[in-house]
């Protein structure tokens, strides 16, 4: 029987490797020239790396290093960061015992039994429970995983909004203006000049 829990031929070669990952430039794509000529890890048991990578959530399908990976590489995150993909990686695991970090080297080895449906003699078994424990030595368990960020709090309550002009009330008011003009009209007795100044007034005042 097939089984999706991971694991390596040579479980003591993970931390030397993953120590090796922690000093390294991240690449853009994490191939296995990047291991070779990078890490300086050959020969074809190391290859195996880059799958077991890839379940543990260090590396995307495509070899593309993820936040898991960078974070790893953080000092202040990397144990955080490698429980966290201990958990994705045995997802089946702690699913059964969220506390499966605790486990005995027994009980360990008897989930993987449940799990697999193999024999406890058969070598798979024993290079599961391996290279958990190997990864296990670079985690913490006890501390917040590196992307258990708070989520921002959405404010619903309107008044602590920004001012929206649409919202604010309307204080406008109607204005209504009235004046008064004082004409000195000029000493005359030609009709012309009156009629041209009300003509004035008409066409200048009167019709705003």
């Amino acid at each position: 029987m097939g089984t999706k829990l991971p694991y390596v031929v040579q479980p003591g070669s993970i931390v030397k490797i993953f120590e090796k990952v922690r000093h390294a430039q991240t690449p853009e794509r994490f191939t296995i020239d990047f291991l070779q000529s990078k890490l300086s890890f050959h020969g074809g048991n190391y290859k195996q790396f880059i799958p077991l990578a890839k379940k543990l959530g260090f590396l995307g399908s495509d070899g593309r290093p993820t936040d898991i990976y960078k974070s790893f590489r953080n000092n202040t995150t990397t144990k955080a960061a490698m429980a966290q993909a201990l958990k994705t990686g045995y997802r089946e695991i702690f699913e059964r015992n969220e506390h499966a970090d605790s486990l005995t080297k027994e009980d360990l080895k008897g989930m993987v039994v449940e799990i697999t449906g193999l024999e406890s003699k058969n070598r798979i078994v024993g290079l599961i429970c391996q290279t958990f424990e190997a990864l296990k030595k670079l985690a913490d368990f006890q501390v917040a995983p590196p992307n258990d960020k708070q989520e921002p709090q959405v404010d619903d309550d309107p008044s602590n909004d920004e001012p929206n002009n649409d919202r604010l009330p309307h204080r406008g008011f109607d204005m209504n203006l009235s004046y008064t003009i004082n004409l000195v009209l000029p000493k005359t007795d030609d009709a012309a000049v009156f009629n041209a100044i009300f003509k004035s007034l008409r066409d200048n005042l009167l019709r705003k």
